[in-house]
């Protein structure tokens, strides 16, 4: 089951970063997609499903935003190898 999340968000906004709405919805996907990744929330290849992207499309678009793939740890290793 899909939820779609509405953010109250003034034209002064997009018109001030170049983006219409669509757009705008589309970039702050993305951000939050890296942001959870980032933190743990979510996995590479949960991140880019609901991208509709790949997962190494993913992982670059992330590491270009300053993502590791591991933390040093053996639970990290495991959770990423597993997806191979």
């Amino acid at each position: 089951m899909q939820r779609t999340i509405t953010i109250d968000c003034p034209p002064e906004l997009l018109m001030g970063i170049h983006l219409n709405a669509e757009d705008f919805a589309e970039y702050l996907k993305k951000q939050a997609a890296i942001s959870l990744f980032k933190e743990g929330k979510l996995s590479s290849g949960s991140a880019a499903t609901w991208l509709g992207i790949g997962r190494v499309a993913f992982l670059r678009m992330a590491f270009d935003a300053g993502a590791s793939l591991l933390e040093d740890s053996h639970d990290d290793f495991q959770r990423e190898t597993a997806l191979l």
